[in-house]
């Protein structure tokens, strides 16, 4: 039996390449999160990855996955960590994982084993036809998610070791207090994505263009993995460019982390996402304004404005027009540095919430040893 302890730790992040991106966040916290004695962490990561500040004293990147060749590579992969000693975390798993996993072990998978970490699911019957499948095949697969409703739909598929486990948050800056206390400007921060409100924002800059207005505005149009966008989102950044807004900053690329977290320095964040995709789904961008003191505007029924409320670090509103948002920005930089001081406590308080050992000791601690 390996001690907890020593147990060694593959993480599976094949799109993880920079420091740009919810993945890299999501990695470095566990990594930071290790401490002596847990055993090694290797990262398998994306064939042009170069992480030096995710390696350190028991932790080590691989550069590994090819973007056209990654689901062939994950099955040989996974085949290979399967019949080493140690454990596997697919920190963003999805179906694609489940079916290689369960290919490459040609029988049924050690208990403790393996841990995927679903951020959402989306339950449709065929995914949930797909899981009951999977349960039946691989009953000792430990499935993670953030909330209540990922774990359920899971549990329900029959799957006998489901946990509800925080996603885990960027580690703040020592004092994130010393920046941002003055009102800079309003940010769209992340990939552009439709269902995270992104026309939303464009209809709002259209309208202050139209208005004369100098209220000045940042967004990072930014594409999701492998540079791709989603449908009408690219005639949207069209939109906004033909807006002509002299006060707005378009940041069409992920940034590093250190330019990422500067964008949230005296921002006050949009985030009119889907009530309907975000009900009860974890938004990083929301961790990470906290952590820096930016409060957000989001739309109400949403975890991101129950956070707000939670904490008085931000407004809700219900419908996301440009007269709402507009109205929301201006009730917060009315108030700015109440508000600021508001989420650098939401900030504080999530961290504790949300941090990372969590996640690791829930690999590391599994009363049922891997091999």
């Amino acid at each position: 039996m390996i001690h907890p302890s020593l147990t060694r730790i593959g993480i599976v992040e094949p799109t993880l390449e920079s420091e740009a991106g919810h993945c890299h966040s999501f990695v470095q916290s566990i990594c930071k999160a290790r401490r002596e004695g847990d055993g090694e962490i290797t990262v398998f990561a994306g064939s042009r990855a170069r992480l030096p500040n995710l390696e350190g004293p028991g932790v080590r990147v691989v550069p590994y996955f090819h973007r056209r060749i990654r689901r062939p590579e994950a099955f040989f992969l996974y085949r290979k960590l399967l019949r080493e000693p140690g454990r596997i975390l697919v920190s963003t798993a999805g179906r694609a994982d489940m079916l290689s996993l369960s290919l490459a072990a040609g029988g049924a998978i050690p208990p403790g084993k393996v841990f995927l970490y679903l951020h959402w699911v989306t339950p449709t019957p065929s995914k949930k036809e797909f899981f009951r499948k999977v349960s039946g095949r691989q009953p000792n697969l430990v499935l993670m998610g953030p909330t209540g409703t990922v774990a359920g739909v899971f549990r329900s598929c029959g799957f006998r070791d489901v946990r509800i486990v925080p996603y885990p948050i960027t580690p703040a800056d020592p004092d994130p207090a010393a920046a941002g206390g003055d009102f800079r400007h309003v940010l769209y921060a992340g990939a552009a994505r439709r269902d995270k409100g992104f026309p939303k924002v464009v209809d709002l800059v259209r309208r202050l263009a139209e208005a004369g207005s100098e209220l000045p505005v940042a967004v990072q149009a930014s594409a999701s993995h492998y540079g791709k966008f989603d449908e009408g989102v690219l005639a949207e950044m069209d939109r906004l460019r033909e807006a002509s807004y002299p006060s707005l900053r378009m940041i069409p690329e992920t940034l590093g982390a250190r330019e990422y977290r500067e964008m949230f320095e005296g921002a006050i964040v949009l985030q009119p996402y889907s009530r309907e995709d975000f009900t009860d789904r974890i938004s990083g961008v929301t961790l990470d304004a906290f952590s820096a003191g930016a409060p957000i505007v989001a739309t109400s029924g949403t975890w991101m404005a129950r956070s707000a409320e939670r904490f008085g670090a931000g407004v809700g509103i219900d419908d996301p027009t440009p007269e709402a948002l507009l109205r929301a920005v201006e009730a917060i930089r009315a108030e700015y540095p109440r508000y600021h001081r508001s989420a650098l406590e939401a900030g504080r308080a999530l961290q504790a919430e949300h941090g990372a050992r969590q996640l690791l000791d829930a690999v590391l601690a599994s009363t049922r040893e891997g091999r």
